[in-house]
């Protein structure tokens, strides 16, 4: 496996299921609402912010982290979309944020993003084992 490849699936193998997490509701309330397990809303927004991604300035992550600038406008978006609904939530706990008004555009843009990069995942794939 080439370098850059290697370096943007070690990548995308924490972005890809945080923003599959972002989009799936039901999944959501029985993980991130459930004391007892280690996943909540804090490892998302480190994975997209922070650890793996700058969903603020997406940009700098194109062929890091993301594929293409389909990819890096959508995380973009999630940037904000995430941003506004933390703004909704003054003592930042995950119940908060999946109350707020500005939830549901978080998981539509969430749902965008997550199609976009699974497409682009199977699609490289596919390059690689055919040649």
């Amino acid at each position: 496996m080439r370098e850059d490849a290697r370096l943007i699936a070690n990548h995308r193998v924490n972005v890809v299921p945080a923003v599959l997490a972002l989009a799936n509701p039901p999944w959501q309330r029985d993980v991130w609402l459930d004391p007892s397990v280690f996943e909540d809303l804090d490892h998302i927004f480190h994975t997209l912010f922070d650890d793996f991604c700058d969903a603020d300035s997406p940009e700098g992550f194109l062929g890091v982290s993301l594929r293409t600038g389909e990819e890096v406008a959508l995380m973009r978006e999630l940037g904000v979309a995430l941003s506004a609904a933390a703004a909704q939530a003054p003592d930042g706990t995950d119940e908060e944020h999946l109350r707020s008004s500005s939830w549901p555009d978080v998981v539509a843009v969430a749902g965008r993003l997550a199609q976009v990069m699974v497409a682009n995942d199977l699609e490289e794939l596919l390059r690689y084992t055919h040649g």
